[in-house]
């Protein structure tokens, strides 16, 4: 049994759903791991980790619009505002979505679907600096 580990540093320019599927990819096929298990930690509470549609772009946006409308911003709603007006609807989308993903590993290659694409979930408005922490386990 093999463990590796590494830590993706990812810039995002603002909101939306960025794809890190490459990059997280890329690392596993280097790992050299043939049967196994990833798992993709996000280390931040105002974004999360997504499996999505990677083909469509109008899937990605409507996700954004449908997040924006069950947590607004609207500084009426929260009292935590420490960041600004985004901060607390960060929050809240991030506790709708994940800051965890398991994916197997078969063959060599993350066994993800064909439209499948994994993404960071960027909730607040400003580019931000996010680390993600991946741990490889498997043979």
């Amino acid at each position: 049994m093999q463990q590796h580990t590494t830590s993706l540093d990812i810039e995002t320019p603002g909101s939306g759903l960025h794809e890190v599927t490459a990059r997280i990819r890329d690392w596993t096929a280097k790992a050299g791991v043939q049967t196994g298990l990833l798992t993709i930690f996000c280390q931040h509470t105002s974004c999360s980790l997504l499996i999505q549609e990677n083909a469509a772009p109008a899937a990605r946006r409507d996700l954004e619009t449908y997040f924006a409308r069950i947590a607004p911003e609207d500084a009426t709603r929260y009292e935590h505002d420490d960041e600004g007006p985004d901060d607390m609807p960060a929050h809240l989308r991030a506790a709708l979505t994940q800051v965890q993903l398991s994916i197997p590993v078969m063959e060599g290659s993350l066994a993800l679907g064909r439209w499948q694409g994994i993404y960071l979930f960027e909730h607040r408005r400003r580019p931000q600096a996010r680390t993600l922490a991946l741990h490889l386990l498997g043979k």
